[in-house]
């Protein structure tokens, strides 16, 4: 399995907007896509007040990729969030058994 984590970090004043966006259109959009085991999403703290995050758990690279395209290790953008981030960050890992 494949973790992937994906970090954005808001443009100032933007964090509001992209809460919406976050709660409203990607978290929906990401528990039902095909191949997610799990996702953790992850909500500013006050020490990180622009960064959100979300942690996603493929069942494989196969299913990752007939999501995001051939290119996963780049950070996809929705139309919708495009103006509110400042910087994205993406990173996969395989998962390890507990």
């Amino acid at each position: 399995m494949i973790m992937r984590i994906f970090q954005v970090v808001t443009k100032p004043g933007k964090e509001e907007a992209f809460s919406r966006f976050f709660h409203e259109t990607a978290i929906p959009l990401m528990r039902g896509t095909k191949g997610i085991v799990q996702v953790l999403p992850g909500a500013p703290r006050p020490d990180s007040p622009r960064e959100f995050s979300f942690v996603m758990v493929w069942d494989s690279l196969e299913s990752l990729k007939a999501f995001v395209g051939e290119d996963y290790d780049s950070p996809h953008v929705d139309p919708a969030e495009a103006e509110l981030v400042e910087s994205r960050s993406i990173r996969h890992y395989e998962l390890v058994g507990g």
